[in-house]
């Protein structure tokens, strides 16, 4: 489906910054059947990922500095604001760090890349001539974002505040699961990491919605990639699997049950 705009709290921008950005390009292209727009910048490339022409995702070869400090590949989540400037404060008012910006980004919008208390990474989007992603709600297009946290109540204070965003929470796989909702509906998800997940940092987790889960496991698999989460149902909502691509960049696939499906 097309879109021309975003409200307020909708994640609308997904940003791949990789440690081998030509490896990237072909396993990316290759599973999700996307297209690449290059584009110059200052410090390289900015390859947009596309479909049918449409920019739906970006992403970058990280820059030494950042391979250096020990960043690993990453998938990064964009929510669009109405203003940036005022985002980006209240984002510091309620325990949070702004790592950059607020800045332009040409005639193409404002953001700022920030963290949340617990140190998750998410940016804000102002947009001016580019909304973001122009298509949502279909095959290899992002439809859900989830945060992964060690406390949930600390997070829902805090991104309730930063986006507006308000909460449902509900029983899912004998846990208690809380969706980020506004008034157009779910806009992702919380979930809170038990023991079992190790030192793992707080992240936000990308989903893109494929045709078959199990089919594009073992593509992304004869592409390089590996199997974090092998493919598992979850009742009422789809079948998904958590992949780490040839370089770790860690992202699910998910095929939506009849219930979900937009």
């Amino acid at each position: 489906m097309k879109i021309s705009s975003y409200q307020q709290g909708q994640p609308c921008w997904i940003e791949l910054a990789s440690t081998d950005a030509a490896s990237a390009r072909h396993f990316y292209a290759a599973l999700f059947d996307w297209g690449l727009n290059d584009m110059p910048i200052p410090e390289g490339v900015y390859t947009m990922f596309t479909i049918d022409g449409d920019d739906i995702g970006a992403m970058y070869q990280m820059p030494p500095e950042m391979s250096e400090q020990g960043t690993p590949t990453h998938w990064g989540v964009y929510f669009a604001v109405d203003d940036v400037q005022s985002s980006a404060k209240l984002v510091a008012q309620q325990g949070g760090k702004i790592v950059m910006g607020p800045h332009d980004v040409g005639d193409a919008g404002s953001m700022a890349l920030c963290q949340d208390p617990e140190g998750a990474h998410f940016s804000l989007w102002q947009a001016k001539q580019h909304i973001g992603s122009a298509r949502k709600d279909e095959v290899n297009t992002l439809c859900w974002v989830e945060l992964a946290c060690r406390d949930s109540a600390q997070a829902n204070a805090f991104y309730t505040k930063v986006l507006g965003w308000q909460t449902r929470v509900s029983k899912m796989a004998g846990m208690d699961y809380t969706e980020w909702t506004t008034a157009a509906g779910p806009q992702g998800g919380m979930m809170e990491m038990t023991e079992e997940w190790g030192d793992i940092p707080a992240h936000w987790m990308s989903y893109f919605m494929v045709e078959n889960c199990d089919a594009a496991v073992a593509k992304a698999t004869e592409l390089g990639g590996q199997v974090c989460v092998p493919p598992t149902d979850i009742e009422t909502v789809g079948r998904f699997s958590v992949i780490n691509d040839p370089q770790g960049g860690v992202f699910s696939v998910i095929t939506l049950s009849p219930q979900a499906a937009p």
